[in-house]
């Protein structure tokens, strides 16, 4: 099937159709090849990409940054300290901040797509906030947006997530995936896992959510995961036992989250004491050795990294013959080239 992503936007994966993002895989082990043999794939020659960051990055700027020079373009990194900080209207500060729509209009005139990282504290842990930003410069911007993580989705790792899996286990009919909640002593955004849960039951994967009571991830998402499952035939379960949830799994993805429960807008402002004292009492969410034992003996283990050792995971796990994350964290430079590439008018 040949697919025309130009222009298109690349907010949650769910909002491209299934072939749509295999087309964008079939492109990215290609251009993983052509890289290992230093093959010229030059798609974007000329092209620039914007990318603005309102947190701190190691993975997402390099892979982004890296990838589109390899397509022969550039990528030009910003902060909201670096120019006038785009703003909501109605959120403007006087010479300080310029409002979003004015800056997707600009950046157009310039560019050929604008990526956009925000979740967390610049958006005072409001759950949608991020999104929304991001939607916001996507309706005023004449060139594609890139979600390269907002409070909601993180569809650029859920892709490197299934071009993983996908290389160690093929397809996913029958497999069981289990994305686990693991415990860490900081609060972390749902991004990560919501989009895992979608992007495996999108591909018919046996998916098994593991997390403790109260550290539920949004309604709507796990609608959406059950409404996929149904969909592409496989299953979608919640557990709130990880040892259990472990059980016969093909692959495991347990990280950290906090919980929306003491986040806005269930709560009038972010409760950080109250989600940590909810962390704490889950310790045991740990991924070791004799857990992974429960699993298949070629389990594959996840994580999107940073890893907080020895409260996540255990080192021999991480570092163990089971741990595929460096390849993981390589393959988010490959897929996020299909994506632009696509996006960006290079195929």
């Amino acid at each position: 099937m040949v697919v025309n992503l130009r222009g298109r936007d690349f907010i949650s994966t769910q909002e491209w159709s299934r072939e749509e993002l295999e087309a964008v895989l079939k492109l990215a082990f290609d251009l993983k090849a052509k890289q290992r043999q230093r093959i010229p794939h030059r798609l974007l020659e000329g092209r620039t990409l914007y990318m603005l960051f309102y947190n701190s990055s190691l993975r997402t700027r390099n892979s982004f940054q890296t990838g589109i020079f390899q397509l022969g373009g550039q990528g030009i990194y910003l902060t909201p300290k670096s120019v006038y900080a785009p703003a909501l209207k109605g959120e403007e500060i006087a010479y300080k901040t310029e409002r979003i729509s004015d800056v997707a209009r600009v950046l157009s005139r310039y560019g050929d797509a604008i990526a956009i990282r925000i979740y967390g504290e610049p958006v005072q842990w409001i759950y949608g906030k991020g999104d929304r930003i991001v939607r916001e410069f996507a309706h005023w911007a004449s060139i594609p947006v890139i979600n390269m993580e907002d409070d909601v989705y993180h569809p650029n790792q859920a892709m490197a997530d299934l071009m993983t899996v996908m290389e160690y286990k093929g397809r996913l009919e029958g497999k069981k995936v289990v994305v686990s909640w693991a415990y860490s002593a900081g609060v972390k955004p749902v991004a990560v896992p919501q989009s895992a849960v979608l992007i495996f039951t999108r591909f018919g994967a046996d998916v098994t959510l593991a997390h403790p009571r109260g550290l539920e991830l949004h309604p709507d998402i796990i609608e959406m995961a059950k409404d996929n499952a149904d969909r592409y035939g496989g299953s979608f379960e919640i557990s709130y036992d990880m040892d259990e949830a472990f059980e016969g799994a093909d692959v495991v993805y347990p990280k950290s989250w906090g919980s929306l429960e003491f986040m806005p807008p269930k709560v009038p402002e972010v409760d950080e004491r109250g989600m940590i004292d909810l962390m704490n009492k889950h310790k045991d969410w740990i991924t070791t050795q004799e857990k992974l034992d429960r699993a298949k003996g070629d389990v594959i283990y996840l994580h999107c990294l940073p890893a907080d050792r020895g409260m996540e995971v255990t080192d021999d796990v991480i570092d163990g013959p089971h741990s595929v994350v460096f390849d993981e964290a390589e393959n988010r430079l490959h897929v996020q080239k299909a994506i632009m590439a696509y996006v960006m008018g290079g195929v």
